[in-house]
Order: structure tokens, then sequence, then C-alpha cells
């Protein structure tokens, strides 16, 4: 009997399955920035090296900085690639970005709101350590019984120890746990390594095409849509 819940946030809550790296593409795309798609992804990948390794993003910022200070470190490296890209679009991608994150979460909320009435929810991200304040002003944060964040506790996805740690704080057995989460190898895979079950949003990933019979671990439960996230938890038991 499942009894509490391990939810991602990223990619999962607030893009509805969609990995962040193909919403910021289409952005791309509609500000008319001149890169293809193999250089994005290599600046996508610094952006994410250099917010992670660097105290780039600072606590009280809210998820409209994070989008802006990400999207301008991956200007800087297609600079550095030689790509003249203008920095006015820098501001025009964030914004358009983040009033997706703020739809979509809206959209998710209902359902988040039924979910922590019936479990203990506890965030499991890998952050930059200002995720509390992005769920604050996403009006989201009363939802979470605790929040464990990759920059805070020192330890990241795919780690299954970071899962561990929200566990623990849930005081349950793995077994009476369900992880939900969009990435494969990021959730799914430490959550069956654990013992926990597995719930899998599984929209749009970026390099995620590994083929099922490939997968070490098989996820309890697929869906396409986050809303129906209190359905498949109530069908696991």
């Amino acid at each position: 009997m499942i009894k509490g819940i391990l939810l991602d946030y990223g990619g999962t809550i607030d893009t509805n399955g969609l990995h962040w790296a193909n919403v910021l593409w289409d952005s791309y795309q509609r500000h008319q920035v001149s890169i293809d798609r193999e250089s994005f992804a290599k600046a996508y990948t610094f952006g994410e090296r250099a917010l992670a390794l660097n105290p780039i993003i600072q606590p009280q910022h809210v998820f409209y900085d994070v989008l802006f200070l990400k999207v301008g470190q991956q200007f800087h490296f297609l600079k550095e690639q030689g790509f003249e890209v203008n920095d006015a679009a820098i501001e025009a991608i964030a914004r358009d970005c983040n009033h997706f994150a703020h739809t979509t979460v809206k959209n998710a909320t209902p359902a988040l709101a039924n979910l922590a009435q019936q479990y203990p929810i506890v965030m499991v991200s890998n952050f930059y350590g200002n995720i509390q304040n992005v769920l604050r002003d996403f009006g989201i944060l009363d939802y979470f019984q605790a929040v464990v964040e990759s920059a805070v506790v020192g330890v990241r996805k795919p780690d299954p120890q970071i899962y561990q740690l929200g566990i623990n704080l849930l005081g349950y057995l793995p077994a009476e746990c369900a992880v939900v989460g969009d990435s494969y190898s990021k959730d799914i895979s430490p959550a069956k390594q654990l013992g926990c079950k597995a719930v899998w949003l599984n929209v749009s990933g970026w390099e995620e095409g590994t083929a099922q019979k490939q997968r070490e671990w098989e996820a309890d439960v697929e869906i396409t849509d986050f809303t129906r996230i209190n359905e498949v938890i109530a069908g696991l038991g």
C-alpha cells in the first residue's frame, strides 16, 4: 500500500513531462536564434554544468531568474563557439519559458493539491539552492512536507541516495513509497533500485531514446499527463 510520495520537480510539474531542453529549444526557434540543434544541445549541457558548479543562482532567485541566468550561460557558450547571438533574446526566451512553466504548474496544481490531501509528499530535485523560493513563487510550496534539493544535500540524481533521503523523511519502507518523475535514468531507475514503486511521466525526453528492452528496470506505471497522477497512485494500492 502506498503511504508516501517522492515527487520530482523540473520536467514533471513545471512542463508536464517535456524535458526542459525541448522547451528551451522550441523557444529558441520562436525567437529566431539561428543555431543548429547539436550546438544548442552542447550549449544546454554547458549551462547546466555552469549553474551546478558555480554559485550563479542565489536562494532568493525565482524561476524567471533561473531561466535568465541559464540562457545567459548558453549564449556565452555559443558566442565562444563563434555564433552570432543577440543578447536581447535572452530576456525574451526567459519570459517565454517562465510563462510556459507558470501556466503548466497552474494546470497541475489541482492534481497536486488532491494528492497532498491523501499522502505526505517530499520533493526530490536536482536544483540550485533556491527550489523552495521557486515553489513559493509558484504557490505550491505548502503541498510538500519536505524538500530534498541536490545543491543543499550534496547528492545529485541519478544517485539513489538522494531518493533515500526522501524515504527517510517520509519514515516509510521503500515499498510503501511511490516515486513520480519524468526521467527514466534520474527518477525511475534509482526508485526501482531502492525498492519503490515508480510512476514515469514519459512524454518527451531529450537524450533518453534507449529501447525499452535495454532498460534494467520497468516503471510500474507510465503516464503522459501529470493530471492522471491521483488515479494511477490509487491503482498502485
